[in-house]
C-alpha cells in the first residue's frame, strides 16, 4: 500500500496539472518574499528554479513539456514587452543623439565581450555571442526616473532611444551566430539571412503597424478581440522569424515595437503586460533557475576569472560609452551616471539570448552561469545608482527651471480661462458627503470655480423597476443635500444625476465632458486607508482612467479646521508644485500654514542637505502669492516613514502625492505613501496625479507652460 501511494504521488507530481500548479505557486509566493529582503523578485524566481530543479529537490524538470511551453512563451513575452515599453515619441525627439549613444554603448561592450571570449579560448563564434550579450541592456530602472519626474531630461530620452539600436543589433548578432553554428554557413547564406531579416523587419514594423491600426479602428472598443489580436501578432511574428531562419525573440521584439504606438497606454496594453508579468514571464525566470548547473556555478567561485572579467568588462565598457557621450554632447556628471546606470542592467534581451545560445551549444555552462551572475549584479547595482544620480538631475532642474506646473489656475487668471475651475464630487454616502462637499467648496470658492455633485444610479434592464426607482430617489436625496451644504459657501453648483452601467465610468466621463480640474472622492471608514487594497474598485478605476488629478480624503475633522498641514516631499521636483498648490489653497482658505518636510539619511552631507533646502525654497517661489505661510524642514532620520508619522501628530492633516503609473490594471500608491498612511492617525488627503505623458500632452498642461 505505501509503495502504491508513493507511485501515485510521484505520477501526480509529474503531471502537467501539478507542474503548472507548482509554477503558479512559485510565481505567487517567492517574489514578494525576496522584495521584502530588498532584492529583485526575479532573483527569487531564479533561486526557486534552482531549489525545485534537478540540482536540489528535483520536483521540476527543465525538459518537461509543460515547463518548456511556458518558458518559451515567457521568453517571447519578455522581448515583446521590452518592445512595448520603448517610448518611440521620446526616441524621435533625440534620435540622432540616441543613435550616437546607441552605437557607443553597443560597440564598446561588444568588442570587450569578444576580447574576453578570445582570451579564454572560446572561439570566434562564442566570443561574438558574448559580446552581443554585453552590448544590449534593459531599462530596469526606468520607473525610478519616472517617479523622480526626470523622464523628459535629454540624457534619459537618449538612453531610452539607444535601447532600440542595442537590442536590435544584439539580436541580429545572435541570429548570425545561430546560423553559423548550424554548419555549412557561406557568405551567400549570410547575405541571404541579412536580406531576409531586413525585409522581415520592414514588413513587421510597417505592415503589422498598419494592420493593427486598421483592426483597432474597425473593432472600436472591443478590448477582448483587440487583446487577442495583440497576442496573435506576437506569436505570428515569432513563428515567421523562425521560418526565415532567425530566433523567435527577434520577431517578438519587433512586434512590440510595431504595436507600441497603436495600443498606446490604454487598457489593451495594460491587459497585455498584466498577463505577461503575472504568468508567463515569471515562468521564464524559473526555467532559467532550472537550467543553472550548481556544480558549474560553484566552480565559478573557484575559477572566478570568467565572471569577474565579464562583469568588469560590462561596467567599464558601459561607462566608457556614457563618458564618450558626455564629451560629445556636454552632459553633466549626474546625467552621465544616469545614462550609465540605466544602460547597465542586463535582463530581458541578455537572458533570452543567453538561453538561446546555451541551448544551441554556442556558449558553455560557465559562461551561461556568468551571465546569470551578471544579471543579478547589474539588476541590483543599476537601480541603486539611478536613484542617486537621477535625484541630482531633479534637483538641478528645479533650481534652473522657472516655470511652474501648477494644476490649479491662479485666481487672477480665471477670467482668461476658456472654462471655469471645476470640481466633480461623486456623492453616495451621507456619512462622508458633508465634509467632502465642504472641502470641495473651500477649494472652489478660493479658485472662483464651481462644484458638480454627481450621483450615479446603476442601470437596470427595466427603467420602471423598483430597484431603478429606489436608486434614483437615493440619488436625488444626495444631490439635494449637496446643494444645501454648498449654499453656505455661495458658489455655483450644478447637480448631475446619471444612469450608467458603471459608477467609475460615470465619474470620469462627466469629468472629461466638463473639462474638470479635480475629482474629489471620500473614504467611508477612518481605518480604511491602511493599504492599497483599502481602495474600493471605484477609487482604483477612477484613479487609473481619469484625465485630471483625483483627490481621495480621509477626514477626521471638518475641512474648515484643517489649518496646520504637513506636506511630506519624497523626491523634490517641478511636478511637486501641483500638490504644493493644493496645500497652499487649503491652508490659505483656513488662515493656516504648510510645512514641507523632507527626510534624508543621517549620512547625507551638509552640501546635499543645503541643496535640498534651496530646492524646496525654489519650489515655493513658483507658487502664486497668498495669505499662507509655507516653511521648509529638512530632517535627518533613519526611518522615513517613522519620521513622517511622528511629525504628523502635531498637524491637522497630511497631504500626500502619488504619481499614477500605468504599469498594470488598478492603482498603486507607491513605495512610501501606503506605509505612511497606515501609520498616521490624523486626516489624510491623497492626491493622485495623471500619468506624466498625459500631463505633458494635455491642453491644460500646455497652457500651464
Amino acid at each position: 500500500m505505501p509503495i502504491l501511494l508513493a507511485e501515485t504521488f510521484a505520477k501526480t507530481l509529474g503531471s502537467p496539472t501539478a507542474t503548472f500548479g507548482l509554477l503558479l505557486a512559485i510565481a505567487l509566493i517567492i517574489p514578494p518574499f525576496f522584495e521584502r529582503l530588498r532584492l529583485p523578485g526575479l532573483v527569487g524566481l531564479i533561486a526557486a528554479g534552482v531549489l525545485f530543479g534537478s540540482s536540489a529537490l528535483g520536483w521540476l524538470d527543465p525538459k518537461d513539456e509543460t515547463v518548456i511551453l511556458f518558458a518559451d512563451i515567457g521568453k517571447l513575452y519578455l522581448m515583446f514587452v521590452a518592445g512595448l515599453e520603448i517610448d518611440l515619441v521620446l526616441f524621435n525627439k533625440t534620435k540622432n543623439r540616441s543613435l550616437s549613444f546607441g552605437v557607443l554603448t553597443f560597440i564598446v561592450p561588444f568588442l570587450s565581450g569578444v576580447a574576453i571570449g578570445l582570451f579564454f579560448d572560446y572561439g570566434w563564434l562564442a566570443a561574438a555571442l558574448i559580446g552581443s550579450l554585453l552590448a544590449s541592456h534593459t531599462l530596469l530602472a526606468y520607473p525610478i526616473v519616472q517617479r523622480l519626474g526626470v523622464v523628459g531630461d535629454e540624457a534619459v530620452t537618449v538612453t531610452v532611444g539607444a535601447t532600440i539600436f542595442t537590442d536590435i543589433a544584439a539580436l541580429v548578432v545572435l541570429a548570425i551566430c545561430l546560423g553559423i553554428s548550424q554548419g555549412d554557413f557561406t557568405t551567400l547564406k549570410l547575405l541571404t539571412l541579412l536580406g531576409s531579416l531586413s525585409l522581415y523587419t520592414i514588413a513587421v514594423l510597417v505592415g503589422l503597424k498598419q494592420l493593427a491600426k486598421t483592426f483597432f479602428r474597425l473593432t472600436g472598443k472591443d478590448e477582448g478581440n483587440q487583446f487577442l489580436f495583440v497576442l496573435l501578432s506576437l506569436f505570428l511574428a515569432a513563428i515567421i522569424a523562425q521560418l526565415i531562419g532567425v530566433e523567435g525573440i527577434i520577431g517578438a521584439f519587433l512586434a512590440g515595437l510595431a504595436i507600441n504606438s497603436v495600443i498606446g497606454d490604454g487598457p489593451v496594453k495594460e491587459k497585455t503586460e498584466f498577463i505577461g508579468s503575472v504568468l508567463f514571464i515569471p515562468m521564464f525566470f524559473i526555467d532559467m533557475g532550472l537550467l543553472l548547473d550548481l556544480s558549474a556555478f560553484g566552480s565559478l567561485f573557484r575559477t572566478f576569472q570568467i565572471p569577474l572579467a565579464i562583469i568588469t568588462a560590462l561596467l567599464a565598457s558601459k561607462f566608457l560609452a556614457s563618458f564618450g557621450t558626455k564629451l560629445l554632447f556636454g552632459y553633466s556628471w549626474p546625467q552621465t551616471w544616469t545614462m550609465w546606470s540605466l544602460s547597465v542592467p542586463q535582463v530581458a534581451a541578455t537572458l533570452a539570448a543567453a538561453l538561446v545560445g546555451y541551448q544551441a551549444d554556442i556558449i558553455t555552462a560557465p559562461v551561461f552561469n556568468s551571465v546569470i551572475l551578471l544579471m543579478l549584479t547589474t539588476s541590483i547595482l543599476g537601480p541603486l545608482i539611478t536613484a542617486q544620480s537621477a535625484r541630482y538631475i531633479a534637483i538641478t532642474e528645479t533650481l534652473t527651471e522657472p516655470e511652474p506646473l501648477s494644476w490649479l489656475p491662479i485666481p487672477e487668471d480665471i477670467a482668461q480661462e476658456s472654462s471655469p475651475f471645476t470640481i466633480v464630487v461623486p456623492v453616495y454616502n451621507p456619512k462622508t458627503e458633508r465634509w467632502l462637499i465642504e472641502l470641495a467648496a473651500i477649494i472652489a470658492q478660493y479658485e472662483r470655480g464651481r462644484i458638480l455633485p454627481l450621483a450615479v444610479a446603476l442601470t437596470q434592464s427595466q427603467m420602471d423597476s423598483p430597484q431603478m426607482r429606489r436608486a434614483i430617489a437615493h440619488c436625488q436625496r444626495r444631490l439635494k443635500d449637496a446643494e444645501l451644504i454648498s449654499n453656505s459657501f455661495d458658489i455655483p453648483i450644478e447637480p448631475n444625476l446619471r444612469i450608467e452601467h458603471s459608477i467609475p465610468q460615470a465619474i470620469y466621463h462627466l469629468s472629461r465632458e466638463q473639462n474638470a480640474s479635480l475629482i474629489m472622492m471620500g473614504m467611508r471608514s477612518p481605518t480604511g486607508f491602511a493599504s492599497n487594497y483599502a481602495f474600493n474598485p471605484v477609487h482604483t478605476d477612477v484613479m487609473w482612467a481619469a484625465h485630471c488629478p483625483v483627490v481621495v480624503s480621509k477626514l477626521l475633522k471638518p475641512p474648515a479646521d484643517l489649518k496646520n498641514i504637513l506636506l511630506p516631499i519624497e523626491n523634490p521636483s517641478p511636478l511637486t508644485v501641483r500638490v504644493m498648490r493644493f496645500a497652499q489653497v487649503l491652508a490659505a482658505a483656513n488662515q493656516g500654514r504648510v510645512t514641507m518636510l523632507h527626510v534624508c539619511s543621517p549620512f547625507s552631507s551638509e552640501t546635499h542637505r543645503t541643496r535640498l533646502q534651496k530646492q524646496l525654497e525654489t519650489l515655493i517661489t513658483q507658487l502664486p502669492v497668498s495669505d499662507c505661510n509655507i516653511e521648509v524642514q529638512v530632517v535627518m532620520r533613519d526611518g522615513v516613514v517613522t519620521a513622517i508619522a511622528k511629525a504628523a501628530r502635531h498637524y491637522d492633516a497630511v497631504i500626500l502625492r502619488s504619481q499614477r503609473h500605468r504599469t498594470q490594471p488598478g492603482f498603486n500608491l507607491g513605495s512610501l505613501a501606503a506605509p505612511i498612511i497606515s501609520r498616521i492617525t490624523t486626516s489624510v488627503i491623497l492626491i493622485g496625479e495623471p500619468h506624466p505623458d498625459r500631463l505633458r500632452s494635455s491642453p491644460q498642461a500646455r497652457s500651464d507652460r
